[in-house]
């Protein structure tokens, strides 16, 4: 099944290109709305304490702006480790969305071990690596299956997010249940995770699954397989890559209090803007007023 192999590297190379255009054409979109909302951590930290801003000082627009980047990664890690802005508004469901967002870290680290496994010769350092593929993978399979459970629970029984859940996302938690589901029905019949160091090492000397599983390769492996292939394409298609777009969110929009001054980029990018023709196929606002003014209605006396 020399197939399967080369399923992975279509899958692997898809998910890193589409993510790449991704970045890209999120990069190419016009200018953002600015909020303005304080406190960012880009200001000193005096200032993020109370929710200051540079546009407190004296002539402001002669001085050299600071950035604080230590406040700004570390308030970047807090989400991108424990979804801090989460916990702070709906810490009630919190524990289901990092349940499944940490186990997506441990597949990632399980996946890269797998890779360093794969080719380690026998030894202290081997065994090693398979005691902590083991943990990884154990951790990656439970939590994403509890967290996809919870979170389709929440979703399915929960008045307020049902009235707005999309088939879309329904199938999104669906597909990787799916994908945990078949990883942890593949750790029962190998208890230290030798198929995932297996498809690793096929991958990377480009041979078939055979060699390992002269008998055929299991139907619970090749349904896993066919899974992860698919949701590494499917994820950079879909609302699952806000790993690019929360980039741009939060350096971009919510954080960017740059100011627009004559002869900057931000006056060049607004004036582009403004001179662009509309593109009469682009989606368009369903609200009345996109068609002109609305007058508003009277009501009507009884």
């Amino acid at each position: 099944m020399i197939i399967l192999t080369i399923l992975c590297w279509v899958a692997l190379i898809a998910f890193i290109g589409l993510s790449v255009k991704k970045f890209m054409d999120y990069g190419k979109l016009p200018q953002h709305g600015r909020q303005d909302l304080y406190p960012i951590p880009l200001e000193s930290d005096e200032k993020f304490r109370y929710g200051g801003s540079y546009m407190e000082e004296d002539k402001w627009y002669e001085k050299e702006r600071q950035h604080n980047l230590k406040r700004e990664l570390i308030d970047m890690f807090e989400e991108m480790l424990f979804i801090k802005k989460l916990f702070i508004h709906q810490n009630k469901f919190w524990w289901l969305s990092y349940s499944l967002h940490l186990g997506m870290y441990a597949a990632i680290a399980w996946s890269v071990l797998c890779l360093i496994g794969a080719f380690v010769p026998a030894g202290v350092f081997s065994t090693i690596i398979i005691v902590l593929t083991t943990l990884a993978g154990i951790v990656a399979g439970v939590l994403m299956t509890v967290g996809a459970i919870g979170l389709l629970c929440k979703r399915l029984f929960v008045r307020e997010f049902k009235s707005y859940t999309t088939p879309q996302e329904y199938f999104n938690l669906v597909i990787l249940l799916a994908t945990s589901a078949f990883g942890l029905l593949n750790w029962l019949g190998d208890m230290t995770f030798d198929f995932g160091r297996n498809i690793a090492h096929a991958m990377f000397t480009f041979q078939s699954l055979e060699v390992f599983y002269p008998e055929g390769v299991p139907a619970v492996l090749v349904l896993f397989i066919l899974c992860l292939a698919f949701i590494s394409v499917y994820i950079p298609l879909t609302k699952l890559s806000h790993y690019v777009g929360k980039y741009y969110t939060f350096h971009k929009v919510i954080w960017d209090n740059a100011p627009n001054m004559p002869g900057s980029k931000i006056e060049a990018n607004i004036i582009a803007a403004s001179q662009k023709p509309k593109d009469p196929n682009a989606l368009k606002w369903s609200a009345p007023h996109e068609n002109g003014p609305v007058e508003a209605e009277m009501p009507v006396q009884k």
